[in-house]
């Protein structure tokens, strides 16, 4: 199992889209932007990022979006929301799918748009 030179970077954009998720929640609610605020929010899906990718060895190919992306992502959504629900706080549906959406759209956005620049300058090369 090698170490992509991509991983660290990678490993800070997933925790970034989550960052990102809980800071436009906390604004768009208005339930405050203080650091222990996002903190206590953002801790469960941070630490399921972690574990998405020690589970799927995201470190030996970062960006790629299948199967990395997709299951660093489920991974995320699904151990945030247990993760969630085992320290008191809720988890409804629209939240579920709010949580899922943005996710999906940012992870994997992201690692959409590596590849794409990796494949421009491939062709300029």
């Amino acid at each position: 199992m090698r170490l992509s030179p991509a991983a660290p970077v990678a490993l800070l954009a997933d925790l970034a889209c989550v960052l990102a998720f809980v800071v436009i929640g906390k604004v768009d609610h208005q339930t405050g932007t203080a650091l222990a605020s996002v903190a206590a929010t953002a801790w469960p899906f941070a630490a399921a990022v972690f574990l998405g990718w020690v589970a799927t060895l995201a470190w030996t190919a970062p960006v790629r979006i299948w199967p990395t992306g997709v299951f660093v992502w489920a991974v995320t959504v699904a151990g945030g929301m247990v993760l969630r629900l085992l320290t008191g706080e809720n988890a409804p549906l629209s939240f579920v799918v709010v949580t899922s959406v943005f996710l999906a759209a940012t992870m994997l956005g992201w690692r959409a748009a590596a590849l794409l620049v990796r494949r421009a300058r491939r062709r300029r090369a």
